[in-house]
């Protein structure tokens, strides 16, 4: 019999692959995506820590609002840039969860690189 191949075990598989390279310290934390059906999110992380420096989780929703999930993606990114810059935090390393970068992963991406945040 042959077993269903899910979506879902697939982006687990791609982002275990890319996490083995990609690793957030002090000096450049992570900067990981989320993206859900409704909504995306981003936090920063320091891995050699394993703590969460910057989140933009609980504004999500108000900025979903009446926008375009791709506009709203955008100032999600903004939004967690301007947090990072406010905790001192200037560069990162990008990682987009196993997510295609097209669509609202690069919008969000686009956003955070224009609200000040380098990688």
């Amino acid at each position: 019999m042959i077993s269903k191949v899910l979506k879902r075990s697939n982006r687990e598989r791609r982002k275990l692959r890319v996490r083995k390279k990609i690793f957030g310290t002090a000096e450049m934390p992570r900067l990981s995506v989320f993206r859900s059906n409704k909504y995306i999110y981003g936090q920063i992380v320091d891995d050699s820590k394993g703590k969460t420096l910057v989140s933009a989780a609980a504004e999500v929703k108000e900025l979903h609002t009446g926008a375009k999930k791709l506009d709203a993606s955008k100032k999600c990114g903004e939004l967690l840039a301007k947090k990072a810059i406010k905790a001192k935090i200037k560069k990162v390393v990008f990682d987009r969860g196993g997510y295609i970068y097209i669509g609202r992963v690069a919008s969000f991406a686009e956003g955070a690189r224009e609200g000040g945040l380098e990688f």
